[in-house]
């Protein structure tokens, strides 16, 4: 069984072992619909630079990133028709199309599984303490940085 929410090395589980382990729950019977969200490596830098990505490396304060992790399920979960809300963020190396992370919320309708499902990855890209380093083609070859230290003058 998979925990509802944390870290994780890089393929240490997929999708449907998140589906199955929602699937499993005694409660099951009242969800009438899953959310998942499955964000992946782009090839190019958000800025709008265009920058081709060549690779990320994603580390995280792992203790608190699950404690984070695991707090915004608790208190998601508590929303009038959600049944289950998980997150599960990897570490480690990445190439672009890699997955990074995987949010899935059930509940009885579509309309609480949406808006919790927009809410859960809003708040874990805030919240937890998870670093990506972007590995980009310079001109003197790979240049990479901490995403959030990279300034642009």
């Amino acid at each position: 069984m998979v925990n509802r929410a944390g870290v994780h090395e890089k393929g240490s589980i997929n999708v449907n072992d998140i589906v199955e382990n929602i699937k499993r729950r005694k409660d099951f019977s009242s969800v009438g619909a899953i959310g998942l969200f499955i964000g992946v490596v782009r090839g190019e830098t958000s800025e709008g630079g265009g920058e081709k990505v060549e690779k990320l490396v994603l580390e995280a304060y792992e203790e608190k990133a699950d404690e984070v992790l695991g707090g915004i399920c608790d208190d998601l979960s508590q929303r009038s028709g959600v049944v289950d809300v998980q997150i599960h963020h990897f570490v480690g190396d990445f190439n672009v199309g890699d997955d990074l992370v995987y949010v899935a919320v059930a509940g009885a309708h579509r309309e609480e599984v949406f808006s919790v499902l927009r809410e859960a990855v809003e708040r874990y890209k805030c919240e937890a303490p998870i670093f990506k380093k972007e590995y980009v083609a310079g001109e003197g070859g790979r240049v990479g940085y901490w995403v959030s230290e990279r300034q642009h003058f």
